[in-house]
């Protein structure tokens, strides 16, 4: 009854949508204490400021539209604790019952500073990825981590203006940015409930959890031995979205990209990823290495030799052919 009392488009005041969905007049993301809802706002002023975007992505992928929101937090956003409470609410929105429902400021009511809200339509979380890590700056100029949510529209009863898009990079730039910009950094709580979540997303395969561990474990790896790793955050010229490499080794100049299993699917998928992020690296020319959890068939190790591509595993004790570090160490 309370969807059907506004549509995609409409514009209204805090103070209006709490008439009729409940939740707070304050903060971008507001569960309702008395409706089944979780009210997602977006101010683009805001975002822009500090050097980010909330909106459309501009490219689609086989699944649809995707409208990438950025989490609360004014520093390392967190799904636990207080400064965690919203982005919560938004991960477990399906397990809660709940309907994300998009607002994004559009100005003011004249004659007074109330801000405008219109309604961009019911959403929700992307099933196979919910959201993505990144660095953006906070309000005092430091950069910190923030949790960036793709959400989808539920139905065909949504907007998508032009000017709600993602503007595309005007070059490409690839950013040195903490190893630790990753999911396996953060933790997800389970919903209050007696039984097991089912989590408001698709669980991890997996390939995907043992992939974070082995990232976890070769960070502690090269960590004991004096090599800080990082990540290259990629924004391509003309595109919206917004690329994250795996490990780079800057002493060594290596790029890493890692799997969870060593089949012939994960390689071969390690190999084109490090093409396609290897192009846009500064300084050019790394050493590219694929990262898996165990010694993959000897067919793939001479793939990998042909194309120069390094390969470092974990033998069950140890990471073997690590590129740049001495057999001593």
């Amino acid at each position: 009854m309370v969807a059907a009392q506004i549509v995609p488009g409409q514009v209204k005041t805090r103070a209006e949508l709490k008439v009729l969905f409940g939740g707070g007049t304050q903060g971008g993301i507001c569960p309702s204490a008395t409706t089944a809802n979780v009210l997602v706002f977006t101010d683009p002023k805001v975002g822009e400021a500090l050097g980010y975007h909330d909106g459309w992505l501009a490219e689609e992928d086989e699944y649809g539209p995707v409208f990438e929101y950025t989490g609360h937090g004014p520093g390392d956003q967190t799904f636990v604790g207080r400064h965690g409470t919203g982005n919560r609410a938004i991960l477990h929105h399906v397990d809660d019952g709940r309907a994300l429902r998009l607002f994004k400021a559009v100005g003011k009511v004249p004659g007074s500073g109330t801000k405008r809200q219109r309604y961009l339509g019911q959403f929700e979380l992307d099933s196979i990825q919910p959201y993505v890590m990144r660095e953006a700056l906070n309000d005092k100029g430091i950069m910190r981590r923030v949790i960036v949510f793709r959400l989808r529209p539920v139905g065909q009863e949504f907007e998508r203006r032009n000017e709600d898009v993602i503007p595309p990079a005007p070059e490409t730039k690839a950013v040195a940015v903490a190893a630790e910009v990753t999911n396996s950094a953060v933790v997800e709580p389970e919903t209050n409930k007696k039984t097991k979540s089912s989590r408001s997303a698709a669980p991890k395969t997996v390939a995907e959890r043992r992939e974070a561990e082995l990232a976890d474990k070769f960070q502690a790896f090269m960590g004991a031995r004096g090599r800080k790793l990082a990540r290259f955050q990629i924004k391509v010229k003309g595109l919206t979205s917004t690329l994250l490499t795996d490990l780079y080794d800057e002493q060594a100049h290596v790029l890493y990209e890692l799997k969870g299993a060593s089949t012939r699917e994960a390689v071969r998928m390690a190999i084109g990823q490090l093409l396609d992020y290897s192009r846009h690296v500064k300084p050019a020319g790394p050493q590219l290495a694929v990262l898996l959890p165990e010694e993959p068939h000897d067919d793939l190790r001479a793939l990998l030799e042909s194309l120069e591509i390094a390969l470092a595993y974990w033998d069950g004790k140890t990471f073997v052919g690590v590129p740049g570090l001495n057999a001593s160490n």
